[in-house]
C-alpha cells in the first residue's frame, strides 16, 4: 500500500514542480529586455501605471515596497520618462483606499492633481491590466513596480492586447523579500490558470479618457 501512495505522490510532485517552474521560465523569458532600472535607458510612454499596495504592513510599519513605488513613478515623472499617472489599486472598503493614499503621496511629491487618474477597481494585477485597456483607453503604457511584479503584469497586458514596458522600483532582500518572492512563483501559476477559464475583473464601468 506505502509503494502505491509513493508511486501516485513522485508524478504528482514532479508535475507540480515542473508546473511552477514552467509558468515562471515563460513569463521570465517574456519579459527580458522589457524592464528597466534605468531611467536614461526607459523609453518615453504617455502614461505610467503603478499597482497598489498598501502603505503599511500589519505590524503597522511603513511597507517598503509601497515607499519605492512612490519613489519610481516620481522619477520617472521628473525626467519626463511619463506624462500622466494612472494609479490602480483595491479600494474594497471605506476604510481601505490604495489609489487616494498613493495619488495623496504623489502629489506630496510635486505631481499635479490633474496628472494623476484613479482605477479604484485594480484588485488583482490581472483586473489593473484589463482595466488599462478596456476603460482607460491604453494601447501601451509603462507599469512600476517591483522588477518580479512587473514581469508578470506585462506578460498579462500582452495577452490582453496592451503594449507594456515596467520600470523597476527598488526590490526588498532579507526574509521579507524572500517571503514575497515566494507568493510570486504561485502567482504566476495563477496567471496561466486565469487565462485558461478566461477570468474577468470583477468590475468594468463606464470609460475613462486619459488628457
Amino acid at each position: 500500500m506505502k509503494k502505491k501512495i509513493v508511486w501516485i505522490l513522485v508524478p504528482m510532485v514532479i508535475i507540480f514542480f515542473l508546473g511552477l517552474f514552467l509558468c515562471n521560465a515563460i513569463i521570465d523569458s517574456n519579459a527580458e529586455g522589457k524592464t528597466y532600472s534605468n531611467l536614461e535607458e526607459i523609453p518615453q510612454n504617455r502614461v505610467g501605471l503603478v499597482l497598489g499596495t498598501s502603505k503599511r504592513i500589519r505590524s503597522g510599519h511603513p511597507n517598503p515596497y509601497y515607499s519605492f513605488r512612490i519613489e519610481a513613478v516620481v522619477k520617472l515623472y521628473e525626467a519626463g520618462k511619463i506624462d500622466y499617472v494612472l494609479v490602480s489599486g483595491d479600494n474594497g472598503s471605506i476604510y481601505y483606499n490604495e489609489p487616494n493614499t498613493i495619488k495623496k503621496d504623489l502629489m506630496q511629491y510635486g505631481i499635479p492633481k490633474e496628472k494623476i487618474y484613479l482605477d479604484y477597481a485594480g484588485f488583482r494585477t490581472l483586473d489593473s491590466m484589463v482595466r488599462a485597456k478596456e476603460i482607460f483607453g491604453l494601447n501601451q503604457v509603462t507599469i512600476i513596480s517591483q522588477k518580479f511584479h512587473n514581469e508578470r503584469a506585462i506578460y498579462l497586458a500582452e495577452t490582453k492586447g496592451l503594449k507594456a514596458i515596467g520600470f523597476n522600483a527598488t526590490d526588498i532582500s532579507g526574509s521579507e523579500g524572500y517571503k514575497v518572492q515566494l507568493r510570486e512563483y504561485f502567482a504566476r501559476v495563477k496567471v496561466f490558470l486565469d487565462l485558461l477559464m478566461n477570468t474577468q475583473p470583477r468590475f468594468y464601468g463606464e470609460k475613462v479618457e486619459i488628457k
